[in-house]
């Protein structure tokens, strides 16, 4: 819309002092005519506009005139700077993020702007994990676009193992747990959270979906969460790991120290797994670094694979 290529061209003008007629059309993605045509109707509508000629022309705003931000901070600058890495994920939520805190530095007075852009330049957030790429968040400005127009959203939702199944739900809230995001519906079976990255094929139905009156997300997020760990199954095993082994194991799993000379030098920790499956792929996985203690019938079960591997290897 031409309202907001005016704003844009306005807020583009104010950070960047004097940008050239060429320079303006890149940024706004227009022809050097509209960019003309736009700087005449922001003069014709108050706007100081001045227009500089020769090799070094372009386009300036008057230094005294300025759209401001008011009461904005330094301490709220600083918060809602570190924040916004939080939409980084998606290439389009990127974009649109930028676009937005580039708007936000134009508004800004001189000194808090220089701040602002200091901070902007000593952080960076790789949304890339070191165990894989970003989660796929393609179908997030659609889930976002179902929450901010109140409508129903259908779905196929991926899971593991499985065939995508077809959900259609009340949207009720985004979360953004670490780098994963999450959409929190209401179903005819309840709340439920369905994981942004394994919904397919999202859309957006003509019936209004319902949302409680007085409905808190964090609160519900919250009974959710504590619902979900409280119910889980657990696995516990205590191992008896070599002691390099055992700092990354620390970092990796839930575990807890256990006074017990099983190994000299050796750590010996009550580590938590989903269930036995897991907690043996981890034991073989650790070869000789690791020794299972208990219980019995998983270090039975480690055995029991390690012959099956050596015979089945020994006939290739």
């Amino acid at each position: 819309m031409r309202s907001d290529r005016l704003l844009s061209a306005l807020l583009l003008l104010q950070a960047h002092g004097r940008l050239t007629g060429r320079e303006l059309a890149e940024r706004l993605e227009v022809s050097a005519r509209t960019v003309h045509r736009d700087m005449e109707a922001l003069s014709a509508s108050g706007v100081p506009v001045l227009a500089l000629r020769g090799a070094q022309g372009g386009w300036q705003l008057d230094e005294n005139w300025r759209t401001q931000v008011p009461g904005l901070k330094e301490s709220e600058l600083r918060a809602l700077l570190m924040a916004q890495p939080r939409s980084i994920g998606d290439t389009r939520l990127a974009a649109a993020a930028e676009r937005a805190l580039e708007k936000l530095m134009a508004a800004l007075p001189t000194s808090l702007r220089h701040q602002a852009a200091s901070i902007r330049q000593r952080l960076y957030v790789d949304p890339v994990g070191w165990r894989g790429p970003a989660a796929d968040l393609a179908a997030l400005p659609i889930v976002q676009d179902a929450l901010s127009l109140d409508r129903k959203l259908t779905f196929l939702y991926r899971q593991f193992g499985r065939e995508p199944i077809e959900r259609t739900v009340d949207p009720l809230g985004l979360i953004a747990k670490g780098n994963t995001w999450y959409l929190f519906a209401d179903t005819p079976r309840g709340h439920r959270t369905y994981s942004v990255s394994r919904i397919e094929q999202p859309r957006l139905l003509d019936q209004p979906s319902h949302r409680p009156a007085n409905f808190d997300l964090a609160a519900a997020w919250k009974t959710s969460t504590d619902r979900y760990q409280a119910e889980r199954p657990l696995y516990y095993a205590t191992f008896s790991i070599e002691p390099r082994t055992a700092e990354w194991m620390v970092i990796w799993r839930t575990t807890t120290a256990i006074d017990h000379e099983h190994h000299p030098n050796w750590r010996t920790l009550r580590i938590e797994f989903e269930h036995e499956s897991e907690a043996a792929f981890v034991a073989l996985g650790l070869g000789i670094n690791a020794h299972v203690i208990e219980p019995v019938s998983l270090r039975n079960r480690v055995k029991a694979d390690l012959e099956a591997l050596i015979e089945r290897e020994s006939k290739l």
